[in-house]
């Protein structure tokens, strides 16, 4: 009978995922997506790779099996509002997402109040959620500090930010670069006097829509003036308050003589267009109005709204996604997704002359 030998040299090392990574040309995280048989990832993908992995005699870590063990497969949903048709897509591709990986998903409302939805997190981790992913955009300073504190896996949509500790993680769309889209659509058209409608309670994503604005029309050589700005002067917690704003602030920018707006969102451009048909003024003819979203209303108002589109469903999926690598132990990357103008009838060229000899540098 043959001696046994303890050589290490002699010893299989088991298969690893960054083996099978290897063998497949591609990338670590691709391969816990497609064992996971994750719908971001091919079928043919998926099924080449769980294939591949079969072939190797990959079997998952007997350590990273005890922690799989050791989870609840839930996770807790933190959203602003019930009622806001952006959240709704991006609901749609976290449960998409989690319910393909066999995970359930808890859902709590914050209204947007940041020590709310701090108690809502602190309460799923007491539920032990496996991790909770956030669509407020509330959290900041000492919010941040409680969250890494609590040392729970979570993913933050809408909430990209430079000061988010390295232990937070988010997936956003590129505000900035929507901003400018929608303003260069309007200088396109002829508009020089543009005006903005913005908001109070969502700093930070407001304050970057601004700055696409006011940085698109100094590229332009157009003057800008305060009396265009026009946000509420302090932060509300009903959706249905964005509608308000469009029409109680239109009238200070029509006294300002715009020809154009470009609202924070969708919601915030339904109201003008309630406005302006409460003022007889035609649409686009008199007045053009851009929302920001692209939410499902935009296509059937009256006139339909041209649009910032955001990829709602695909910040869902992604957001889920990432929090569901970050508890099998795999590298994640904070992402910024474009934007894409949405051209439809709530936009055309200035009925005259929008300039002034004041307007131009």
């Amino acid at each position: 009978m043959a001696a046994q030998t303890n050589d290490p040299k002699t010893q299989r090392r088991p298969v690893s995922i960054q083996d099978i990574a290897e063998a497949a040309g591609v990338s670590h995280s691709t391969v816990s997506r497609a064992l996971h048989n994750s719908e971001l990832i091919s079928r043919e993908v998926r099924q080449r790779i769980q294939h591949l992995a079969q072939e190797m005699g990959y079997t998952p870590n007997a350590v990273a099996q005890s922690l799989k063990g050791r989870r609840t497969n839930t996770v807790g949903l933190v959203i602003t509002s019930i009622s806001d048709p952006f959240l709704g897509r991006v609901v749609r591709g976290i449960e998409d997402v989690a319910q393909a990986a066999r995970v359930s998903v808890f859902l709590s409302i914050s209204y947007n109040d940041p020590d709310r939805e701090m108690e809502i997190i602190k309460t799923f981790q007491r539920r032990r959620v496996d991790g909770v992913i956030s669509s407020a955009t509330q959290l900041y300073g000492p919010y941040i500090e409680q969250l890494v504190q609590l040392n729970i896996p979570l993913v933050m949509i809408n909430q990209q930010a430079e000061n988010v500790a390295e232990q937070l993680h988010f997936v956003d769309s590129d505000d900035y670069a929507g901003a400018r889209q929608a303003v260069e659509h309007l200088l396109a058209l002829g508009h020089t006097r543009i005006g903005y409608l913005g908001v109070g309670n969502r700093t930070v994503s407001n304050q970057r829509r601004l700055k696409g604005y006011r940085d698109t029309l100094a590229a332009a050589g157009i003057r800008h003036k305060e009396e265009w700005v026009k946000s509420p002067p302090s932060p509300y917690h009903s959706h249905s308050d964005d509608v308000y704003i469009g029409q109680t602030m239109l009238p200070a920018l029509l006294a300002a003589g715009v020809t154009a707006v470009f609202c924070y969102n969708d919601m915030i451009a339904v109201g003008v267009l309630m406005k302006c048909r409460e003022l007889a003024i035609s649409v686009p003819k008199q007045l053009s109005v851009v929302g920001y979203d692209d939410v499902e209303i935009a296509a059937y108002v009256t006139p339909p709204l041209t649009t910032v589109h955001q990829p709602k469903l695909r910040l869902g999926e992604i957001a889920m996604q990432m929090l569901l690598d970050l508890l099998d132990g795999c590298p994640v990357q904070n992402q910024v997704l474009p934007t894409e103008l949405v051209v439809r009838a709530s936009s055309s060229k200035p009925a005259g002359n929008g300039a002034t000899d004041t307007d131009t540098m």
